[in-house]
């Protein structure tokens, strides 16, 4: 089919002699939504106005306040600690609409969080230079525009939607499991390693540090990592392990919304991230079948597995063992070092990192991966209660 500009309602750019049109109708925006029958959509810039999510599908008579979701906020915003970024946002949460008397309407949830703590005079350099590993380059070759004042919807700041989206998911979580409990956790910093049990690691020992990992042992090698990283002017990256625990069997579905298929998706959405395996991941590579496979037995009426190689998930479907998986996050890309670039105009130049950022994601990612991970489970708690009536 042959179209004409006054086919469309707006001409979105013209650039190198060529004129792109807007085709609302055929060709997709950006993708700022996540769920089907919990659905999330976030909105906002880094140094706009605020930031914020909508919330469609969760049910009525949640109990749920400002608290709740402040709680969860205060665990990733900066300046919380001596490791991460200084930058001084108190990211207090407004619920908007849907609840009324301290419980949920079953009508659409806003939530807004402002942004205080805006200096754009840090980034008036990357205005027309490329920040190496950033989305500066990448959002340009795609929408011919940015927002270069702290990345806009490439900043972290826009996961505060995610999280705050997520202390809802984990109170409709618990009115249907109130066993069920996830947890992350810093698995490494570089050449770090922590050693954390998932079966038995709890909240309190991750909380206990900044770092926030659950071996004691490694905290201060760590934190002594980050702070040498930083005064070099450099970063550093690592892994978040996670664990869903007393996750119900029959969660996910076959093909392709497979539940690690979807964990997955949730995990490399997050800014930062390179990587993601679940139960044995890439060391799997390594055993034989035999070694691999993780066999049946009866606990009472439950059917359990002597081993978890599987990560909790068999066939796209949750097995009843604990859910374990590993997400990778790669140094931090602003640093306060000089590297070569190019600017707008493709032009090859120095640039050199300005700002307030974390020489380390890490200790920050981990409500992060949490978030997801209650985003996920709790719209597949409903698609499975939607099609089977039970969970």
């Amino acid at each position: 089919m042959n179209h004409s500009p006054e086919d469309f309602p707006f001409k979105c750019r013209q650039r190198e002699g060529l004129q792109f049109w807007g085709f609302a109708s055929i060709y997709p925006r950006m993708s700022s939504i996540l769920g089907q029958n919990f659905r999330i959509s976030t909105w906002g810039e880094s140094h706009g106005v605020g930031v914020g999510v909508n919330i469609d599908g969760c049910p009525p008579m949640i109990e749920l306040s400002e608290e709740d979701i402040q709680r969860e906020l205060d665990r990733r915003r900066p300046g919380q600690s001596e490791i991460v970024t200084p930058r001084k946002e108190g990211d207090v949460c407004e619920i908007l609409s849907g609840t009324s008397e301290g419980k949920t309407l079953g009508t659409p949830i806003g939530i807004l969080v402002r942004n205080q703590d805006q200096r754009p005079s840090s980034y008036t350099e990357m205005k027309d230079k490329y920040r190496p590993s950033h989305a500066d380059y990448t959002y340009d070759a795609k929408y011919g525009f940015r927002a270069w004042h702290g990345g806009g919807r490439a900043s972290a700041r826009e996961t505060i939607g995610r999280v705050a989206a997520a202390a809802v998911a984990q109170k409709v979580i618990h009115s249907l499991v109130p066993d069920l409990e996830i947890l992350a956790w810093v698995k490494s910093i570089q050449h770090i390693n922590a050693e954390v049990n998932p079966d038995t690691v709890t909240s309190e020992e991750i909380e206990s540090n900044i770092v926030r990992t659950g071996d004691a042992a490694v905290v201060e090698s760590m934190i002594d990592l980050i702070k040498e990283v930083r005064a070099d002017g450099n970063s550093v990256g690592g892994v978040v392990e996670c664990v869903i625990r007393n996750c119900p069997a029959g969660l996910g579905a076959p093909v392709f919304d497979k539940l690690e298929a979807e964990l997955a998706k949730a995990m490399m959405s997050i800014p930062a991230t390179k990587g993601f395996e679940i139960g044995s991941g890439f060391g799997g590579t390594l055993m034989t079948g035999r070694e691999h496979n993780d066999h049946f037995y009866m606990d009472g009426d439950n059917v359990r597995t002597k081993t978890n190689r599987s990560g909790g998930v068999q066939g796209g479907i949750s097995n009843g063992e604990n859910i374990i998986f590993r997400v990778a996050f790669k140094p931090t890309a602003t640093i306060m070092s000089e590297q070569p670039t190019v600017t707008s105009d493709h032009e090859e130049t120095l640039l050199k990192g300005r700002g307030r950022h974390d020489a380390c994601v890490l200790p920050r990612a981990v409500p992060m991966v949490e978030a997801m991970a209650n985003i996920i489970i709790c719209d597949h708690m409903l698609r499975q209660r939607a099609q089977m009536g039970e969970i």
